[in-house]
């Protein structure tokens, strides 16, 4: 089945380097990794995990929400055609479905909290400033506010200023991950992050 997810994603578009197949087989290695770990049931997360982003819709969309809910319902259509049942179906179709920062669907399983866990992990650390930088670059977004780089006396835009997405989104997402596993991982990648925003100040006063 992983093979036939891997094909059928490679002969679709995608519309940043952010969602590239690279971004699905990294979320892909750490769902399997944190569902193990938890004990959840492989069999959804991890098809789950590789249709997750099958349907994909730009940052600056505003048809971005409904992404995964499109998502979800392509990778049913797929995955009844390689003969997988009804349960499993309904069981994958919410792990995707859910698992959008954008939506903000709360999972109600424990493999759609491992696979939102796996996705979000995968945006935060040393590979989500590189995606964070990728993304903001696609959606021609300034690096920062030439006045105010860190939003201190201003309202962000994340949509104008790349390092505004670290204070909107990417600094929250350690403390939405649901299970210990995850959470793990997140504390580093969290520093990581805070250490980046540290020198990138240093380096801006000069």
């Amino acid at each position: 089945m992983e093979k036939a997810c891997e094909a059928f994603l490679k002969g679709r578009t995608v519309q940043d380097g952010a969602h590239d197949l690279g971004h699905v087989t990294r979320v892909v290695a750490l769902a399997r990794r944190i569902g193990e770990a938890e004990g959840a049931d492989l069999s959804v997360v991890v098809p789950a995990a590789w249709l997750h982003d099958c349907v994909s819709v730009p940052k600056d969309s505003p048809d971005r929400a409904f992404a995964s809910r499109l998502a979800a319902d392509e990778a049913v259509v797929f995955l009844k055609g390689l003969g997988v049942s009804g349960d499993t179906l309904a069981a994958v179709h919410h792990a995707i479905h859910a698992h959008s920062f954008s939506l903000g669907k709360s999972p109600e399983t424990l493999e759609a909290r491992v696979v939102q866990d796996a996705d979000r992990l995968d945006a935060i650390g040393a590979l989500g400033i590189a995606r964070c930088f990728l993304t903001g670059g696609a959606m021609e977004s300034a690096m920062f506010h030439p006045e105010d780089p860190f939003g201190r006396q201003r309202a962000l835009d994340d949509r104008a200023y790349a390092v505004d997405h670290f204070f909107v989104k990417l600094l929250t997402l350690k403390e939405t991950l649901h299970t210990g596993a995850a959470r793990k991982e997140a504390g580093r990648r969290h520093a990581f992050m805070q250490s980046f925003l540290e020198e990138l100040e240093r380096e801006l006063k000069g």
